[in-house]
């Protein structure tokens, strides 16, 4: 990942975790989904089977901050942002998402909050999940 032309962090094998912080999302929240990340089982084993997950896997995670994931498009052009948390709170709960992976043993990159930053991924088969709070907790 680089910001401004400078890489600022990278990762191999491993998730590239686009993390949206909605309004009222929860501390409580943001490390219940830390470890479902850590412990989804996304990854082959030797028989091919998803049955690994990234902390049997030893892979990273690559946390991007993605407010976008909140857009809106139902009405007009441009999407709409009212349901993304306001970025003070966004941020808060991020770090808290991070430091629980870090503290699960995940190996965690991360970005710079709020900066436009170029995200280059591999992807390397199948598999894109989409983890919703509302959802799982």
């Amino acid at each position: 990942m680089s910001v401004d032309g400078r890489v600022v962090s990278e990762i191999g094998s491993g998730v590239v975790v686009l993390l949206g912080i909605g309004k009222g999302d929860l501390s409580e929240a943001a490390h219940h989904l830390a470890e479902k990340t850590a412990n989804l089982r996304i990854f082959d084993d030797a028989d091919g089977k998803m049955n690994v997950s990234l902390l049997e896997s030893g892979g990273a995670a690559m946390v991007v901050s993605q407010f976008t994931l909140y857009g809106d498009v139902r009405r007009g052009r441009r999407p709409g942002f009212a349901r993304a948390a306001r970025p003070a709170e966004a941020n808060r709960i991020y770090e808290e998402y991070v430091a629980r992976l870090k503290s699960l043993g995940v190996p965690v990159e991360t970005g710079i909050f709020q900066a436009h930053m170029v995200v280059e991924l591999e992807n390397d088969g199948p598999v894109t999940i989409l983890v919703d709070s509302d959802k799982v907790f």
